[in-house]
């Protein structure tokens, strides 16, 4: 017994069918086959490689995918192509819907395109395992299973075809089909014999058909389902409307059923001991899966899934009571449902930088006092910084130091000072003198021998001799022009000049006053 035989006798045992279901390969009845070959593919789908049916001891593709000569499907196709040709409208259904032929013809194709799925995945692994003799490296270069299968049916045992084939065009894209070309002049493949060549070639010829039935059942199904559930069907399709009624047991069954239960439906449940389960999504069915749910980012897919089996149960609803066969509300609930999705997705509001709001407090009162007095002392502007800061119009400034241009000392050492430092004076704290000490200093410092050279700043190299064209030498007061002047300053321009002497005009009335020394 292969590892393949034991993990499928252990999946039988662990599954919801129990020993009934058998696996393509085994021995059995025909309706048993047909029962457990849909679960037991379907869980294949997910075995690892190394761990699947070898299907390359089959000697032909029937033994394994027996649906294409089923009894079932040839009847339903039958049934199909009766009514393909015949248009009905809502208003013929009456009472229960799921009493009416070609509603149950409906849930019986739908269910047989699962079947065209899992029989389509056998034959591409027996294709597959085929061909791997001829061209090994085809699987990996072509991974879809249908593309695969029409590239492995065009080009057969020459795989010169791959250049300048228009049929191959058709299938692949020029850039896989320039990789194949290049890696088929290389393969390490052997030539298959007629037999072996046969034999796929039936297997590829019966899955293009299979895939052929399944998009006319499709076409069927969607074109139906606009009589049965029209509402229901413009919301999430009508072949994922027409896979919610077949498993839940018709249209009746799924308007009693809550929006919670709904979006379960074709949830993938499967008892696999020792693979990994994070492929698969738990509480996820067809809903989930439909493009309205997948069209939305991944994190807001669950969200969307359950408004939309919220209004698919309203739609079901209305369906199951032959209201609205036009459709109108199955309009109306998709646009709310676009609209919240629409909304969902909008990005969120720039946040407004706000002003701060003016301050309730008026303005505070100003703090008087000697200590404020004191304070502003302390930080006001010195007599050195204010002449500094002070410049001298239309007058070019020298530069203070080499490195700074530009920075100059302004008016500071240009009050005829001579100093650089200016002495400070503070008003509020000098000594005050009054004006009769100030003339009685001023007569002192007139009096007795004047103006030194030190307090008047004269030059030291000053002398009393001159000399004269008419006597030679002739000594002379140096002094005595500065002497003079300072002396007529100080009787019309001094500050302690006073007027002591006030005469009326008796004409005119006017008054003139005469300063007195």
């Amino acid at each position: 017994m292969s590892l393949a035989d034991e993990l499928l006798a252990d999946l039988e045992e662990a599954g919801e069918e129990g020993e009934d279901g058998l696996y393509p390969g085994e021995e059995g009845g025909e309706s048993d086959q047909e029962a457990g070959e849909g679960e037991v593919a379907g869980g294949l789908e997910d075995i690892p490689e190394e761990m699947e049916l070898d299907y390359s001891a089959a000697e032909s593709v029937t033994s394994i995918a027996k649906l294409r000569n089923s009894k079932t499907f040839s009847e339903i196709t039958e049934k199909i192509t009766e009514y393909v040709g015949k248009q009905r409208m809502n208003s013929e259904v009456s009472g229960p819907v799921e009493s009416d032929p070609e509603y149950r013809l409906i849930v019986a194709a739908n269910n047989l395109t699962v079947e065209i799925e899992n029989d389509l995945n056998i034959i591409h692994k027996f294709v597959r395992d085929k061909y791997s003799k001829r061209f090994p490296e085809l699987e990996s270069l072509v991974p879809n299973a249908l593309d695969f299968i029409r590239t492995v049916r065009e080009l057969g045992n020459n795989l010169e075809k791959c250049k300048n084939n228009e049929n191959l065009q058709q299938i692949l894209t020029n850039a896989t089909i320039m990789v194949v070309s290049v890696t088929a002049s290389t393969t390490q493949g052997v030539m298959l014999g007629d037999d072996e060549l046969q034999r796929l070639e039936e297997a590829c010829d019966m899955a293009l058909e299979l895939n052929q039935s399944k998009h006319q059942i499709y076409e069927y199904v969607e074109s139906r389902m606009s009589f049965i559930a029209p509402n229901l069907s413009i919301i999430v399709g009508a072949s994922t409307a027409a896979k919610i009624m077949g498993v839940a047991g018709g249209l009746t069954n799924l308007s009693k059923m809550p929006a919670c239960n709904l979006m379960l439906l074709g949830a993938q449940r499967r008892t696999l001991s020792g693979f990994s389960s994070t492929s698969l999504l738990p509480h996820t069915g067809y809903i989930y899966h439909c493009d309205v749910v997948q069209a939305l980012p991944p994190d807001l897919r669950r969200k969307a899934a359950r408004l939309v089996s919220a209004k698919c149960t309203l739609a079901s609803r209305v369906d199951s009571f032959h209201e609205s066969s036009g459709g109108k509300v199955g309009y109306d609930l998709k646009e709310e449902i676009e609209r919240k999705f629409d909304k969902w997705q909008e990005p969120p509001p720039v946040k407004t930088v706000k002003p701060l709001p003016a301050p309730l407090d008026g303005q505070r009162k100003k703090r008087g006092g000697r200590r404020y007095r004191k304070m502003k002392e302390r930080l006001g502007l010195t007599e050195i910084r204010k002449n500094a800061n002070r410049m001298t119009f239309a007058e070019i400034e020298d530069d203070a130091y080499q490195e700074d241009l530009g920075f100059s000392l302004g008016q500071l050492g240009k009050s005829g000072s001579g100093r650089v430092r200016a002495a400070q004076v503070n008003d509020a704290t000098k000594a005050r003198i009054s004006k009769s000490l100030q003339r009685t200093l001023q007569k002192q410092s007139m009096t007795y021998g004047g103006k030194s050279t030190v307090r008047d700043r004269s030059s030291g190299i000053s002398s009393s001799v001159a000399f004269t064209p008419l006597q030679g030498l002739e000594i002379v007061n140096p002094g005595a022009a500065e002497k003079k002047v300072a002396e007529a300053n100080q009787k019309y321009f001094s500050n302690m000049a006073e007027f002591l002497k006030v005469k009326k005009d008796g004409e005119g009335g006017t008054q003139s006053q005469t300063p007195k020394f």
